[in-house]
């Protein structure tokens, strides 16, 4: 649902270097009228346009703690607030003259507040059991390269949709780096023959993991077609090919359809045909995306263990001959996909942009 505000212009001609009122002349802009529509999703995104018979600019005075002014020639701007409250928008008609007509609007913004760092689960950096093997906390201003790569592209001509029909394009643009955290963001834009827009990230040929425990501590996004994961491939993939190479899936979600509460772990191996075990968890309560958690594998010898929040949900025994795969070295890799096999494509109901932010990597190794 959309709110709508309709402007009634004021009465008045102002001249724009004196502020003083003056004559009317056949140059002054005249029946203003400014159309405001509120997005009520939680975005905090407002559209105005206005019109005006003569009107050569206009501009817009947003009322908000920056005092935001915003000029276009059309009379159309789209604004963000940062926070939810009451705001007066003016909008200023201004005609050859110099002079310009004014309205204004005031209006309530039910913008979504950002979640804290400090919200949901965490873990420790230190365990009794364990000595930390690598870890980012993403405290930089970029991606550390000693650990991450960008995997960019849409993984043609070899392996077009990444294998499962995706339709984003893979870019660095689409990442930030602010306050210790880490975000991808997925986006609905043209780009390089796609219409979505996404950025993965793989600690390939860099940092790896064999046995111990890995912590990740992020915030899912939201929506029809979305499908963040964080997950690993044998570090031999790129000579063995998959499954052979094995796969571990630390976390997946599925957006849409109130699907955000249910977190998925799952792996991939080669046994006369491709074998996988998925399993699922459904919080008690809330959604993957209104505050952190701590996405967990504890990786032995014997089994491999998913948690959240270190609540157990599947477990995997590795002993059997025709699991070898999980007896090398793992990758780590972190996207947020758009569309796919599994959760199908966006649809009017997904919202963009939408982002998936990581606190955290840590990866243990048992002393």
């Amino acid at each position: 649902m959309k709110y709508l505000f309709y402007g009634l212009a004021l009465l008045c001609i102002t001249a724009c270097d004196s502020g003083s009122e003056g004559e009317a002349n056949p140059d002054d802009p005249s029946d203003l009228t400014m159309n405001v529509l509120v997005y009520d999703d939680g975005s905090g995104v407002v559209a105005v346009s206005a019109t005006a018979t003569n009107a050569t600019e206009y501009q817009f005075f947003m009322g908000d703690a920056d005092q935001t002014v915003l000029t276009d020639a059309d009379g159309n701007i789209e604004f963000t607030y940062a926070a939810s409250g009451n705001y007066t928008i003016e909008v200023r008609a201004y005609g050859p003259s110099g002079r310009y007509m004014k309205d204004v609007e005031r209006i309530f913004v039910p913008a979504e507040e950002p979640v804290s760092i400090g919200e949901g689960y965490t873990t420790p950096i230190t365990y009794e059991d364990y000595d930390l093997l690598w870890n980012d906390e993403f405290d930089g201003g970029s991606l550390d390269q000693s650990i991450w790569s960008y995997d960019n592209g849409d993984g043609c001509p070899s392996l077009c949709g990444w294998g499962n029909n995706e339709l984003q394009w893979y870019r660095p643009d689409n990442s930030s780096f602010s306050n210790g955290v880490f975000t991808v963001e997925a986006n609905q834009e043209p780009f390089q023959g796609r219409q979505y827009t996404s950025t993965k990230v793989v600690s390939r040929g860099k940092q790896a993991m064999l046995y111990g425990r890995a912590d990740i501590r992020a915030i899912m996004p939201k929506g029809q077609g979305i499908w963040p994961a964080i997950w690993m491939l044998g570090t031999n993939q790129p000579s063995v090919g998959w499954p052979a190479c094995g796969e571990i899936d630390i976390m997946e979600m599925i957006g849409g359809s109130g699907r955000e509460n249910r977190v998925s772990a799952n792996m991939y191996w080669e046994d006369n045909g491709i074998k996988n075990n998925p399993r699922g968890y459904t919080l008690p309560e809330g959604f993957l995306y209104d505050k952190y958690h701590v996405y967990s594998i504890v990786w032995t010898t014997e089994s491999i263990k998913w948690l959240i929040d270190d609540i157990e949900y599947h477990s995997q025994d590795i002993t059997s001959p025709a699991r070898t795969e999980f007896h090398s070295p793992f990758y780590m890799i972190m996207n947020v996909a758009v569309g796919g096999n599994w959760p199908g494509a966006p649809d009017d109901t997904t919202e963009f942009p939408t982002s998936m932010s990581v606190d955290y990597v840590r990866v243990f190794q048992e002393k």
